[in-house]
Protein backbone atom coordinates (compact mmCIF):
# COMPACT_ATOMS: atom_id res chain seq x y z
CA UNK A 1 0.00 0.00 0.00
CA UNK A 2 1.58 3.72 -0.90
CA UNK A 3 1.11 6.47 1.65
CA UNK A 4 1.93 10.06 1.70
CA UNK A 5 3.71 11.32 4.85
CA UNK A 6 4.54 14.69 5.44
CA UNK A 7 5.83 16.57 8.47
CA UNK A 8 5.72 20.62 9.61
CA UNK A 9 6.96 22.81 11.74
CA UNK A 10 9.21 20.40 14.16
CA UNK A 11 12.26 22.85 14.43
CA UNK A 12 13.68 25.94 15.46
CA UNK A 13 16.55 28.34 14.67
CA UNK A 14 19.32 26.20 16.54
CA UNK A 15 18.08 22.67 16.33
CA UNK A 16 17.96 19.72 13.66
CA UNK A 17 15.69 20.78 10.81
CA UNK A 18 12.38 19.08 9.64
CA UNK A 19 14.30 17.33 6.78
CA UNK A 20 16.32 15.60 9.13
CA UNK A 21 13.43 14.22 11.42
CA UNK A 22 11.83 13.09 7.94
CA UNK A 23 14.45 10.71 7.45
CA UNK A 24 14.93 9.42 10.52
CA UNK A 25 11.14 9.05 10.33
CA UNK A 26 11.67 6.87 6.72
CA UNK A 27 14.55 5.23 8.58
CA UNK A 28 12.23 3.87 10.99
CA UNK A 29 9.59 2.29 8.89
CA UNK A 30 12.61 0.72 6.76
CA UNK A 31 14.56 -0.52 10.19
CA UNK A 32 11.25 -1.84 11.31
CA UNK A 33 10.56 -4.01 8.53
CA UNK A 34 7.32 -1.93 8.08
CA UNK A 35 7.89 -0.77 4.06
CA UNK A 36 10.05 0.81 1.89
CA UNK A 37 10.20 5.05 1.72
CA UNK A 38 11.68 7.20 -1.19
CA UNK A 39 12.92 10.12 -1.07
CA UNK A 40 12.20 13.01 0.93
CA UNK A 41 10.97 16.74 -1.29
CA UNK A 42 10.49 20.12 0.61
CA UNK A 43 7.36 21.98 0.02
CA UNK A 44 7.12 25.94 0.11
CA UNK A 45 4.49 27.43 1.58
CA UNK A 46 3.10 30.85 1.86
CA UNK A 47 5.80 33.08 3.69
CA UNK A 48 3.78 35.93 5.45
CA UNK A 49 3.63 38.01 9.11
CA UNK A 50 0.69 35.98 10.22
CA UNK A 51 2.11 32.71 9.56
CA UNK A 52 4.60 31.51 12.18
CA UNK A 53 7.70 29.65 10.87
CA UNK A 54 11.29 29.57 11.82
CA UNK A 55 13.18 30.25 8.65
CA UNK A 56 11.56 29.27 5.45
CA UNK A 57 8.27 27.74 6.30
CA UNK A 58 8.21 24.72 4.36
CA UNK A 59 7.29 20.99 4.82
CA UNK A 60 8.59 17.29 4.53
CA UNK A 61 7.37 15.16 2.73
CA UNK A 62 7.85 11.50 1.29
CA UNK A 63 6.23 8.35 0.04
CA UNK A 64 6.54 4.79 1.43
CA UNK A 65 5.19 1.01 0.13
CA UNK A 66 4.10 -0.29 3.42
CA UNK A 67 2.36 -3.24 4.33
CA UNK A 68 -1.76 -2.72 4.51
CA UNK A 69 -1.32 -4.27 8.08
CA UNK A 70 1.99 -2.12 9.50
CA UNK A 71 -0.23 1.38 8.95
CA UNK A 72 -1.15 1.75 12.39
CA UNK A 73 2.49 1.28 13.52
CA UNK A 74 3.99 3.68 11.16
CA UNK A 75 1.84 6.12 12.21
CA UNK A 76 2.50 5.64 15.80
CA UNK A 77 6.27 5.14 14.98
CA UNK A 78 6.13 8.66 13.30
CA UNK A 79 4.37 10.09 16.00
CA UNK A 80 7.10 8.69 18.79
CA UNK A 81 9.88 10.11 16.34
CA UNK A 82 8.14 13.58 16.01
CA UNK A 83 7.77 13.75 20.01
CA UNK A 84 11.12 12.52 20.82
CA UNK A 85 13.35 14.94 18.20
CA UNK A 86 10.70 18.27 17.65
CA UNK A 87 12.40 20.90 18.83
CA UNK A 88 11.25 23.41 22.13
CA UNK A 89 8.56 26.33 21.15
CA UNK A 90 7.91 24.22 17.73
CA UNK A 91 4.30 23.47 16.50
CA UNK A 92 5.01 20.12 14.52
CA UNK A 93 2.03 17.93 12.90
CA UNK A 94 1.75 14.55 10.71
CA UNK A 95 -0.29 14.22 8.13
CA UNK A 96 -1.13 10.35 6.33
CA UNK A 97 -2.78 9.69 3.74
CA UNK A 98 -3.89 6.53 1.59
CA UNK A 99 -4.28 7.79 -2.14
CA UNK A 100 -5.90 4.24 -3.39
CA UNK A 101 -8.23 4.81 -0.49
CA UNK A 102 -9.34 8.22 -2.01
CA UNK A 103 -11.18 9.21 -5.30
CA UNK A 104 -9.80 11.32 -7.75
CA UNK A 105 -12.06 14.05 -6.72
CA UNK A 106 -11.29 13.57 -3.11
CA UNK A 107 -7.32 13.63 -3.89
CA UNK A 108 -7.97 16.93 -5.56
CA UNK A 109 -9.06 18.70 -2.82
CA UNK A 110 -6.09 17.62 -0.87
CA UNK A 111 -3.70 19.45 -3.83
CA UNK A 112 -6.23 22.48 -4.08
CA UNK A 113 -5.62 22.73 -0.03
CA UNK A 114 -1.82 22.51 -0.49
CA UNK A 115 -1.57 25.37 -3.71
CA UNK A 116 -3.34 27.54 -1.17
CA UNK A 117 -0.83 27.45 1.33
CA UNK A 118 1.36 28.50 -1.08
CA UNK A 119 -0.62 31.89 -1.45
CA UNK A 120 -3.21 32.09 1.28
CA UNK A 121 -2.88 32.46 5.17
CA UNK A 122 -5.06 29.11 6.51
CA UNK A 123 -6.03 27.96 9.69
CA UNK A 124 -6.12 24.89 11.55
CA UNK A 125 -9.87 24.34 11.14
CA UNK A 126 -9.81 23.83 7.97
CA UNK A 127 -6.91 21.55 7.44
CA UNK A 128 -9.04 19.50 10.28
CA UNK A 129 -12.09 19.61 7.97
CA UNK A 130 -10.69 19.01 5.51
CA UNK A 131 -8.83 16.13 6.97
CA UNK A 132 -11.68 14.69 8.64
CA UNK A 133 -14.42 14.79 6.04
CA UNK A 134 -11.61 12.49 3.53
CA UNK A 135 -10.80 10.51 6.81
CA UNK A 136 -7.08 10.96 6.33
CA UNK A 137 -4.95 11.08 9.48
CA UNK A 138 -3.83 14.74 10.95
CA UNK A 139 -2.35 15.25 14.07
CA UNK A 140 -0.76 17.58 16.14
CA UNK A 141 2.30 16.71 18.67
CA UNK A 142 3.18 19.96 20.97
CA UNK A 143 3.22 23.69 20.72
CA UNK A 144 -0.03 25.08 18.58
CA UNK A 145 -0.03 22.17 16.40
CA UNK A 146 -0.09 25.04 13.64
CA UNK A 147 2.17 22.50 11.52
CA UNK A 148 -0.95 20.00 10.62
CA UNK A 149 -1.26 22.85 8.10
CA UNK A 150 1.99 22.61 6.68
CA UNK A 151 1.60 18.62 7.26
CA UNK A 152 -1.58 18.33 5.41
CA UNK A 153 -0.52 21.07 2.79
CA UNK A 154 3.00 18.99 1.62
CA UNK A 155 0.46 16.07 1.01
CA UNK A 156 -0.98 18.13 -1.39
CA UNK A 157 1.82 19.53 -3.05
CA UNK A 158 3.95 16.18 -3.69
CA UNK A 159 0.61 14.71 -5.16
CA UNK A 160 0.81 17.41 -7.65
CA UNK A 161 3.87 15.65 -9.02
CA UNK A 162 5.27 19.23 -9.72
CA UNK A 163 6.35 21.01 -6.38
CA UNK A 164 9.23 20.74 -4.39
CA UNK A 165 13.09 20.18 -4.57
CA UNK A 166 14.73 16.68 -3.17
CA UNK A 167 16.17 17.03 0.12
CA UNK A 168 19.92 16.66 -0.29
CA UNK A 169 22.49 16.84 -3.02
CA UNK A 170 22.89 14.22 -6.22
CA UNK A 171 26.84 12.99 -6.34
CA UNK A 172 28.82 12.69 -9.47
CA UNK A 173 31.34 9.62 -9.70
CA UNK A 174 34.00 11.77 -10.71
CA UNK A 175 35.46 15.16 -9.59
CA UNK A 176 35.09 16.50 -13.22
CA UNK A 177 33.93 19.99 -13.47
CA UNK A 178 32.35 19.26 -16.87
CA UNK A 179 30.28 16.17 -18.35
CA UNK A 180 27.75 15.59 -20.00
CA UNK A 181 23.69 14.77 -19.57
CA UNK A 182 24.23 11.13 -20.19
CA UNK A 183 27.00 10.94 -17.47
CA UNK A 184 24.71 12.80 -14.79
CA UNK A 185 21.96 10.50 -15.67
CA UNK A 186 23.66 7.45 -15.69
CA UNK A 187 25.29 8.65 -12.32
CA UNK A 188 22.74 9.85 -9.99
CA UNK A 189 18.87 9.12 -9.69
CA UNK A 190 18.34 12.59 -11.95
CA UNK A 191 15.92 11.53 -14.74
CA UNK A 192 15.79 14.28 -17.14
CA UNK A 193 18.13 17.58 -17.67
CA UNK A 194 16.17 20.65 -18.60
CA UNK A 195 15.42 24.23 -19.04
CA UNK A 196 13.19 26.17 -16.61
CA UNK A 197 11.06 26.82 -20.29
CA UNK A 198 10.70 23.34 -20.98
CA UNK A 199 13.79 22.88 -22.88
CA UNK A 200 15.40 19.43 -22.47
CA UNK A 201 18.89 18.86 -23.16
CA UNK A 202 19.98 15.99 -25.39
CA UNK A 203 22.40 12.75 -24.25
CA UNK A 204 25.34 14.62 -25.65
CA UNK A 205 25.24 18.49 -24.31
CA UNK A 206 27.63 19.48 -21.59
CA UNK A 207 27.11 20.45 -18.45
CA UNK A 208 29.51 22.57 -15.99
CA UNK A 209 28.51 21.03 -12.49
CA UNK A 210 30.02 22.88 -9.21
CA UNK A 211 30.30 20.51 -5.95
CA UNK A 212 26.28 20.24 -5.71
CA UNK A 213 23.03 19.12 -7.88
CA UNK A 214 20.07 20.01 -6.53
CA UNK A 215 16.62 18.08 -7.81
CA UNK A 216 13.17 19.05 -8.10
CA UNK A 217 9.84 17.19 -8.85
CA UNK A 218 8.72 17.70 -11.92
CA UNK A 219 6.25 15.49 -13.54
CA UNK A 220 6.48 12.83 -11.14
CA UNK A 221 10.58 12.78 -11.54
CA UNK A 222 13.88 13.76 -10.23
CA UNK A 223 14.47 16.97 -12.71
CA UNK A 224 17.62 19.02 -12.64
CA UNK A 225 17.12 22.33 -14.04
CA UNK A 226 19.78 24.24 -16.27
CA UNK A 227 20.42 27.29 -17.59
CA UNK A 228 22.92 28.36 -20.41
CA UNK A 229 26.51 29.99 -19.15
CA UNK A 230 29.50 31.44 -21.15
CA UNK A 231 33.14 29.41 -19.72
CA UNK A 232 36.38 30.53 -21.13
CA UNK A 233 34.44 31.79 -24.62
CA UNK A 234 32.61 28.09 -24.57
CA UNK A 235 28.79 28.22 -23.98
CA UNK A 236 27.79 25.41 -22.10
CA UNK A 237 24.77 24.53 -19.34
CA UNK A 238 25.37 25.03 -15.32
CA UNK A 239 23.01 24.40 -12.54
CA UNK A 240 20.36 26.70 -12.07
CA UNK A 241 20.93 28.87 -9.15
CA UNK A 242 19.15 29.37 -5.58
CA UNK A 243 16.58 31.86 -7.66
CA UNK A 244 15.35 29.53 -10.06
CA UNK A 245 15.38 26.69 -7.28
CA UNK A 246 13.34 28.81 -4.55
CA UNK A 247 10.24 28.64 -6.47
CA UNK A 248 9.76 24.93 -6.30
Amino acid sequence: MKIFLCIDDTDNIESKGTGSIASEIAGVIETSGWGNCQSITRHQLLVHPDVPYTSHNSSMCFTAEIKEECLESVIQGAILQLEAESAEGSDPGLCVVMPERLTQLQQHEIVEFGLKAKREVLTKEQAYQLAESLSIHLSEHGGTGQGVIGALAGVGLRLTGNDGRFKGHHKLKSDKLTVTVQEILDETSIEMIRTESGLILDHDQKVRVGDKLKSVFLNQKPVLLVEPANFDGETMWQPSMGGTLKKY
